[in-house]
């Protein structure tokens, strides 16, 4: 039986990976530790496990197979120095931290120590979005030109961060940005992933709805990919309805979701032609497993680190152009 800390039951997903492992019959109910001890044994007694408010000692046990980080965005480092260095792997939630600097001291960590860690992103590894990424890998929609994606719900309209809970998504010192940090990231990291290192952005941040205005509910960004390839990131708190999604454009068609056929491409005046699904790859939960158990590839996680620390970056990049209204440069992972 697998057995896991959780550390911090801060985040909004936290319940969902309870349910998770509760769900799975080979992981045994989890440690949780908080530094809000009345939030920590609240979701003990709802989920099971034990609360521990000892981090150094909850470290230590012989018997922690792995660790999720489920903090505030910005307290992820202090969590991590102290993960990393313990050696088992480590699943935190996205970002990897909301500063540069943090995310690099972070991945100088995780070398030296050799530990896995994967981040709370999702989107590259369901069936339909490997298809969609092997499908543009193979060269199919000739030279890639310009991309979009939006990434987007009604979080502020529908006071979802009102909770004691949950307030702290909207609160800057904490969560480091609103929206655009929230949502932002998942889309960052999917265009990333599929297209390469970003080279440039220019971005707009902004609070529209005057609900939790201490950090930003809406923003755009254009980012400029190292291959030439420009990409629209749409992310916000106050979309009601209406599409979302990956959006491709080469110059031997355009991939984009279609209602009720999933994936697709078109090239005028012909039919639309289906995205062959691929095969899913574990995330969150069972990705936390799957590197406990010694089945995911090397070369992959190291990948998928490389684009969560520019990730980081590219998301400090568009923050900076949307203070400073200009094309910003985008830090390059050393």
């Amino acid at each position: 039986m697998h057995q896991f800390v959780i550390l911090s039951a801060a985040h909004g997903h936290t319940r969902g990976y309870l349910t998770a492992i509760r769900e799975r019959e080979d992981c045994s109910p989890p440690i949780i530790w908080d530094d809000m001890e009345e939030r920590g044994q609240r979701f003990v007694e709802e989920y099971g496990g034990e609360y521990s408010s000892d981090l150094e000692a909850t470290m230590a046990r012989d018997d922690v197979d792995g660790f999720i980080i489920c903090s505030e965005n910005t307290k992820h480092l202090p969590l991590l120095q102290a993960a990393i260095p313990v050696g088992k792997p480590v699943f935190c939630e996205k970002p990897l931290s909301t500063a540069m600097e943090e995310a690099l001291e972070a991945l100088a960590l995780i070398r030296s120590h050799g530990t896995i860690v994967h981040m709370g992103y999702f989107q590259p590894f369901s069936a339909e979005m490997q298809g969609v990424i092997g499908h543009v890998n193979s060269g199919a929609l000739g030279k890639l030109t310009h991309a979009r994606y939006r990434n987007a719900h009604s979080a502020a309209y529908g006071r979802r961060f009102d909770s004691p809970d949950r307030i702290w998504f909207a609160n800057p010192e904490l969560a480091g940005g609103g929206a655009f940090m929230d949502m932002g990231t998942h889309a960052v990291h999917l265009l990333r992933t599929l297209l390469g290192p970003v080279e440039e952005v220019f971005a707009t941040v902004s609070n529209v709805s005057r609900i939790y205005s201490d950090v930003d509910d809406n923003g755009i960004a254009l980012l400029r990919f190292q291959n030439g390839c420009l990409a629209t990131v749409e992310a916000s708190w106050v979309q009601v309805g209406g599409p979302k999604g990956l959006e491709v454009t080469g110059s031997e068609g355009v991939l984009f979701e279609q209602e009720g056929q999933g994936y697709v491409t078109a090239v005028s005046r012909q039919e639309l032609t289906p995205v062959p699904v691929g095969e899913a790859k574990p995330t969150r939960i069972d990705r936390l497993v799957a590197a406990v158990e010694g089945r995911l590839d090397a070369d992959e996680l190291e990948a998928d680190l490389v684009c969560a620390v520019d990730a980081v970056a590219t998301m400090e990049a568009c923050y900076q152009s949307s203070e400073k209204g200009t094309w910003v440069s985008v830090a390059r992972v050393s």
